[in-house]
């Protein structure tokens, strides 16, 4: 149980507020130390949450840049793709991913950042290549 319970109208006026203090609090860390991992990660993640996909592309960017051999800032990045359209390249960020290392068809399946993907041949044989199943778009 929640120490201080808020109903459904409340935290949707002040998840907004939420995001922005820690986007501003993060923003300030990584100009700090511009290397923060953790702190990019984070920024990229409210960023995108708080729909400011651009921006939160940019900081996944910067991620890659960083860390060129982590699989999840390059899924992160499919996923910041993705929202924007960006569909060849959100792929060819997902693919990469799963070279590094990425391996979790049921997650890959049940993102809804990747929602864009799914229709997507290069996808189902990515969902395949990690021994999954593709979701059944012909029946939607």
């Amino acid at each position: 149980m929640r120490p201080f319970p808020l109903n459904s109208s409340t935290r949707e006026r002040l998840e907004p507020l939420g995001y922005e203090f820690l986007a501003e609090i993060l923003t300030r860390a990584t100009e700090r130390d511009s290397s923060n991992v953790t702190a990019l990660a984070e920024l990229a993640h409210v960023l995108t949450r708080s729909g400011r996909l651009e921006e939160g592309l940019a900081v996944d960017y910067r991620l890659v840049r960083l860390v060129p051999e982590n699989p999840t800032v390059h899924y992160n990045l499919a996923c910041s793709l993705a929202l924007l359209e960006r569909l060849d390249a959100a792929l060819d960020a997902l693919e990469r991913a799963v070279e590094l290392g990425y391996d979790d068809p049921d997650h890959l399946v049940s993102d809804e950042d990747l929602v864009s993907l799914r229709p997507q041949a290069r996808f189902a044989a990515l969902v395949r290549r990690l021994g999954g199943e593709p979701l059944d778009l012909s029946s939607r």
